[in-house]
C-alpha cells in the first residue's frame, strides 16, 4: 500500500498554481462502504483507509482502495471475501483514475453536483465508468461523495453456485471523503 500511495503521489504532478487536495489513507477521512442485499443475507463492509487525490484546477481525480482493509461484522465473511471472491492477494487494490467533468468552484460552500469519467479497476478488470456525486467546500477542505453500483460479473468476480443466493449480482458502493490541501513535504 505504501509503495502504491508513493507512486500515486509521484504521478500527481504538483505546481504552485494548482489547488490540490488529498487523503493518502492515513487520516481515515476517506471511507468506502459496500452493501450487498440478497434473499438470504445482507452483507456490508467498510474500508476507512481509502486514498483520494483531487486537483481542483484540472479536475484530475484518483482513488486507491486496499481490498484487505474492508472490515466485516463477521470474520468468516471477511475471509471468504478476500480469499474466494476478491482474491485480494492477487488483486490487492481497486482504483479509480479519471476527471471531474464540471469546473469545481472553490468560492462557494454550496454542494456542487458533478460527474467524474474515468477508469475503474476492480479484481484486475478495468472498465470505463461515469460516476455521479457531489463536491462541497468545507473551510479549507473539500468533501466528496459518490454512490454507484457495481455488477459483480462485470469484474470477473466469481460467486460459487452454492452461495449465489447469498451475494447480490449488483452491489452498492459509497465513497465519502474529506480531503485537505496537499502540501508537498
Amino acid at each position: 500500500m505504501k509503495k502504491l500511495l508513493f507512486v500515486l503521489a509521484l504521478g500527481f504532478v504538483f505546481n504552485s498554481q494548482a489547488q490540490k487536495f488529498a487523503d493518502l489513507g492515513k487520516e481515515e477521512t476517506s471511507v468506502v462502504t459496500f452493501f450487498s442485499k440478497s434473499p438470504l443475507e445482507d452483507i456490508e463492509a467498510t474500508n476507512k483507509k481509502a486514498a483520494v487525490i483531487l486537483d481542483a484546477t484540472t479536475g484530475d481525480l484518483q482513488s486507491v482502495i486496499t481490498i484487505k482493509m474492508f472490515k466485516f461484522k463477521n470474520a468468516l465473511m471477511e475471509e471468504h471475501f478476500n480469499e474466494n471472491y476478491m482474491e485480494s492477494t492477487k488483486f490487492p487494490n481497486a482504483m479509480f483514475k479519471g476527471k471531474v467533468n464540471e469546473k469545481i468552484d472553490l468560492t462557494t460552500d454550496a454542494a456542487q453536483k458533478v460527474t467524474a469519467t474515468g477508469k475503474l479497476t476492480i479484481h484486475g478488470v478495468t472498465k470505463d465508468v461515469t460516476l455521479e456525486g457531489t463536491i462541497t467546500k468545507k473551510g479549507d477542505a473539500i468533501a466528496l461523495e459518490t454512490k454507484f453500483k457495481v455488477k459483480v460479473a462485470d469484474y470477473d468476480i466469481k460467486v460459487p453456485s452454492l452461495y449465489v443466493k447469498n451475494i447480490a449480482e449488483v452491489v452498492d458502493v459509497t465513497l465519502t471523503s474529506t480531503i485537505k490541501p496537499y502540501v508537498k513535504k
